[in-house]
């Protein structure tokens, strides 16, 4: 019992030592908080008055930044300089450089990148207290966003004549190497292949060797059309002969279908014979002129075959570059028609497909529309009726019309039967006319 009271009673001179450490400390706090919190001069009360100039201000807006590097311009032994930049076309966009004395880095604020590129949530202005005369005047601050200066170190380009990733984006062949990487990388097998054709066209496109299998045949222009030649180079239409006496000459046929390719042109044919024409997708004018073959022989039944699958190949390099805009798959041959060989495939995407687009441009497919209008005026001869080809093509005989035009073709119509296209010799094309404006009185 002596041994358990001696252990009860032995805590008790500690506890009371450190209340008594424990009470100086909080008395020493408690007068130190006393002499802090002694009540400070209130500031004198000023009246001012606020001029808000958010419209219609005379001087440019003013441009906010701040240095999130602890960099001080004020305690600097000399005022760095300042530079502010604007886009020539989108004006909304700046670009703040301050440059530091001596060696010192950039710092460069974008307000379309970066920070600032996040989304806009707030406004922002700035008030400039002007004691003298009592007026607090508020200004919106340059595209409403306070600028965050990034350093930019001499290893770097000048910050001011980088582009942004924003606004130029990286290189175009750092891009196709980049998604080139990405496909072979994480593409399928498809898109491998596919990307691997693009290539191979690219380097033949990059490669004068390439156009030396292009037999296009010698020009036929006489010496006395060397005035009309500059006007050839401007108009968007196939090959001719502007001082041709006759249809047959006015456009030059070697030039449009290349000797070259003829023999992979000859297909339709052997469909034709073995009962397989009407599963291969042939368009509605080929199909209404198929008939023709077996009235004809030897070198006139290989013309018309290499016009009919001509145009078969160009309806379908049509159809592909208008299905590929509305998101459509490919492999639809009752929309395509039949494989194009690859010789002919080549050679139509060097003729119709700028060098890195993967579609046809306006003015690339107005041409390949000429293209075919040519060679249906040549299996018709030169006297031909538009329904099938406006079906093909799905235009209407009035959209057509200017295509028509443009070619030098004329309408004309026989007692109750359909109007025809007609190519009269020599082509004369039409006149640009003038539009004049109304004068208002």
């Amino acid at each position: 019992m002596a041994s358990h009271q001696t252990l009860g009673a032995s805590p008790a001179p500690s506890s009371s030592k450190k209340k008594k450490k424990h009470s100086k400390k909080r008395r020493a706090i408690e007068e130190t908080v006393g002499a802090s919190s002694a009540p400070a001069p209130a500031p004198a009360p000023v009246d001012v008055t606020v001029d808000a100039s958010f419209a219609g201000a005379a001087a440019p807006a003013p441009v906010v930044g701040y240095f999130p590097t602890g960099y001080d311009p004020i305690a600097a032994q000399e005022p760095p300089s300042a530079r502010l930049f604007r886009h020539e076309k989108h004006h909304n966009r700046v670009e703040l450089v301050v440059s530091a004395p001596g060696k010192g880095p950039d710092f460069v604020g974008r307000s379309y990148a970066g920070e600032a590129a996040a989304p806009q949530l707030c406004g922002y202005a700035l008030g400039v207290l002007d004691k003298a005369s009592g007026t607090l005047k508020i200004v919106p601050i340059a595209s409403n966003k306070i600028l965050r200066l990034e350093p930019h170190f001499e290893v770097q380009q000048p910050a001011h004549s980088q582009q942004s990733a924003l606004e130029a984006g990286s290189s175009k062949a750092d891009t196709e190497f980049d998604r080139r990487e990405l496909t072979l990388a994480f593409g399928t097998k498809n898109d491998r292949a596919k990307d691997e054709r693009w290539r191979s066209l690219k380097e033949q496109r990059e490669d004068p060797s390439a156009y030396q299998d292009l037999d296009l045949g010698e020009s036929r222009i006489t010496s006395d059309a060397s005035d009309s030649q500059a006007s050839m180079d401007v108009r968007n239409i196939p090959p001719y002969n502007p001082a041709a006496d006759t249809s047959e000459k006015a456009y030059l046929f070697d030039e449009i279908i290349p000797k070259n390719i003829r023999m992979h042109l000859l297909d339709i044919v052997g469909h034709f014979k073995s009962g397989e024409f009407a599963s291969k997708g042939y368009g509605s004018f080929v199909s209404n002129r198929v008939n023709k073959l077996n009235e004809l022989q030897g070198e006139d039944q290989q013309r018309l075959a290499w016009i009919l699958s001509y145009i078969t190949h160009l309806l379908t390099l049509l159809a592909r570059n208008n299905s590929s805009k509305h998101k459509r798959k490919e492999n639809d041959q009752a929309t395509h028609g039949p494989m194009i060989p690859e010789a002919v495939h080549r050679m139509l995407l060097l003729m119709f497909i700028e060098l890195g687009s993967s579609a046809l441009s306006s003015e690339k497919q107005e041409l390949l529309i000429n293209y075919i209008l040519v060679l249906t005026l040549f299996a018709d001869d030169f006297r031909s009726e538009t329904k099938d080809i406006c079906a093909d093509l799905k235009m209407t005989h009035g959209m057509l019309k200017p295509y028509y035009d443009q070619l030098g073709c004329k309408s004309v119509t026989v007692s109750f039967k359909p109007s025809v296209m007609t190519l009269p010799a020599p082509i004369k094309f039409p006149s640009e006319v003038t539009k004049r404006r109304r004068q208002r009185r």
